[in-house]
């Protein structure tokens, strides 16, 4: 059986580091058999890789990948905590926050870039719930930001 390192690299992805904070927080907090991310922006090797807003300047296709990006950091804290992905037992839920135009409605069609890529990597166990929310502005303009609740 494959550990999900292994599912990210058959898919062309690997787990980043861990992004730097940009305000006063640290990336993941363990609490007994959980680990709680923080919210995790879509920085790719310290840049972020879109902004703006979903249904403005950024298109569907380009928030998803975002959310995606914003899951690999997330597993990227989730994994600075715990040693390996294999720690996993759960992805017990999602929050993904969308920055966009008063006029988009398909934020879960966004936050099913994060949802998608967990049920790739994690099988049965990155099946968890979810909550995707529409609002104005997100830190740094960037359009998309996820956390992730874990039990390991």
């Amino acid at each position: 059986m494959s550990t999900p390192e292994e599912k990210l690299s058959q898919l062309g992805l690997e787990v980043p580091e861990v992004a730097k904070p940009v305000a006063a927080y640290i990336p993941a907090v363990r609490s007994g058999n959980h680990v709680f991310t923080s919210g995790q922006l879509p920085m790719r090797q310290g840049q972020l890789i879109h902004t703006g807003k979903v249904g403005g300047e950024v298109a569907p296709e380009e928030a998803i990948e975002c959310a995606r990006q914003c899951a690999l950091n997330a597993l990227a804290a989730v994994r600075a905590e715990v040693g390996e992905l294999s720690a996993v037992k759960r992805i017990v839920k999602v929050v993904a926050f969308v920055a966009s135009t008063p006029d988009f409605t398909g934020q879960p069609g966004i936050a099913n870039g994060v949802s998608e890529l967990l049920g790739e990597v994690f099988g049965d166990r990155g099946q968890h719930a979810r909550s995707a929310v529409g609002v104005p502005v997100l830190p740094l303009d960037a359009p998309v930001e996820v956390e992730l609740i874990v039990e390991i």
